[in-house]
């Protein structure tokens, strides 16, 4: 089945290695017959800080609506990242801060207090690399890394999520990087 797929970056330098997982996802992708859009995070313009809080609504920049956009034409979303102090990166925290929001994500019911996941019925994959660590030492040392996107922000508003960590991408062979790249063009092969 042909699949509406987003391919999301974010990682801000597209020149890494992170960048080429993210390149072998779309060209495995595109030449399965899925219909792929990319954003680059580094290519994007906006203020990754949310200033007041959900108290006041900021004003959405362009690149943040686009992405508002491609994220409610896509069956299946794909974020790759690099895990940068246990987390991912800055820029990308702040975009989901500003981009994921009421009204687009998930909004509050009033009345029963429950919440409305708006995104729900699509699915996601995200793709962690890890650079010095394995992510089994990451989680024994310092916790659930995935938490965050996997439970607080995608299955918060509904849609269905996979997380697939590599690593520690520093410290293995080039044999072991390019099995990496070819398990991914496997994952966009599928489109999944």
């Amino acid at each position: 089945m042909q699949k509406k797929i987003l391919v999301f970056l974010g990682h801000p330098d597209k020149e890494t290695y992170t960048g080429a997982l993210a390149d072998a996802y779309q060209t495995a992708a595109t030449k399965a017959g899925h219909e792929v859009r990319r954003m680059n995070i580094g290519e994007m313009q906006f203020d990754p800080i949310l200033h007041k809080g959900y108290k006041v609504i900021q004003q959405l920049e362009p690149d943040l609506l686009l992405a508002q956009e491609n994220i409610k034409w896509a069956d299946h979303v794909v974020v790759i990242y690099p895990n940068w102090w246990n987390t991912m990166p800055a820029i990308l925290k702040g975009f989901f801060d500003r981009a994921w929001i009421p009204g687009f994500a998930f909004n509050f019911d009033k009345v029963t207090k429950k919440i409305i996941k708006r995104l729900a019925g699509k699915t996601a994959h995200v793709i962690i690399v890890s650079g010095t660590y394995s992510p089994f030492m990451i989680f024994w040392k310092f916790g659930d890394f995935k938490n965050e996107i996997e439970r607080g922000i995608l299955e918060f508003s509904g849609i269905t999520t996979k997380v697939t960590t590599f690593g520690p991408a520093e410290r293995v062979g080039e044999e072991v990087t390019k099995s990496w790249l070819s398990k991914v063009e496997a994952m966009g092969e599928k489109g999944v």
